[in-house]
C-alpha cells in the first residue's frame, strides 16, 4: 500500500541530498520517479533540485494553482511512475498536500515529501502543517547547531549575521540568509544582544 511520507528538518540537514539519493535508488532498479520542486526557488536553476554536496536532477515545477494529482495522473498516462518525490514541500498548499495523499491512496504511488517544518520565526508553513497532520509517515532529519545540539529552527540573518525578526514568511536563500540553530540559541538570537 502506497503512503504519503514527510521528511522534515531545519536547513542544512541534507533533505535534497536524501531526495536525490532516493530517486537514484529507484532508477537504479529500473523504476521511474517523478520529481517536483517549488517554482519560486530557482537557486539551483529553474526546474532543478540540487544539494550542497553537488548532486542535482531536473524536476517539474509546482506553483500554488497546480493540481498535483492531475499532474501525476497525466505523467503516468505517458509512462510508468513508481514514486513521486517533492522537494521544498513546505511551499505546498493545503489542497496540494491532499492531492498528493490522493496520489498515494488512489493511484497507489508512494509520495516522498521533503521540506522545512517552520519558518524563520518558528511558525509552521501551510504545506508542512498539512503534511504533519495527514502524512502516513513522519520522519525528522537531523542538522546540528553550532553548540552541537540538534538544530530544529531556521533563523534568517541580515548581512551582518544578526537575526531578522520581521518580513515575509518566504524569502529564498541559503547559508547567506539562514542558519540552523537549536531552539535555545534561536530564542536567544531573536531576543537580541543581552
Amino acid at each position: 500500500m502506497a503512503k504519503l511520507y514527510f521528511y522534515f528538518a531545519s536547513m542544512n540537514a541534507g533533505k535534497s541530498t536524501v531526495l536525490l539519493q532516493s530517486s537514484f535508488n529507484y532508477r537504479e532498479r529500473g523504476m521511474a520517479t517523478l520529481l517536483f520542486t517549488a517554482a519560486l526557488d530557482d537557486r539551483a536553476g529553474v526546474g532543478m533540485i540540487a544539494s550542497r554536496i553537488g548532486l542535482s536532477a531536473p524536476a517539474q515545477l509546482f506553483e500554488p494553482g497546480l493540481d498535483l494529482f492531475a499532474a501525476v495522473a497525466d505523467a503516468r498516462g505517458r509512462g510508468p511512475v513508481d514514486c513521486v518525490l517533492v522537494d521544498e514541500a513546505q511551499f505546498l498548499t493545503k489542497a496540494q498536500v491532499w492531492q498528493l495523499a490522493q496520489v498515494a491512496d488512489e493511484l497507489g504511488i508512494p509520495v516522498l515529501c521533503y521540506g522545512l517544518r517552520t519558518d524563520f520565526l518558528g511558525q509552521l508553513f501551510e504545506g508542512s502543517a498539512t503534511l504533519l497532520a495527514i502524512a502516513d509517515v513522519l520522519s525528522e532529519m537531523k542538522a546540528v547547531c553550532h553548540c552541537g545540539r540538534k538544530a530544529t529552527m531556521n533563523m534568517r540573518i541580515d548581512s551582518a549575521g544578526r537575526a531578522v525578526t520581521t518580513g515575509q514568511q518566504t524569502e529564498i536563500g541559503g547559508n547567506d540568509r539562514y542558519v540552523a540553530l537549536c531552539r535555545r540559541h534561536f530564542s536567544a538570537a531573536l531576543k537580541g544582544p543581552a
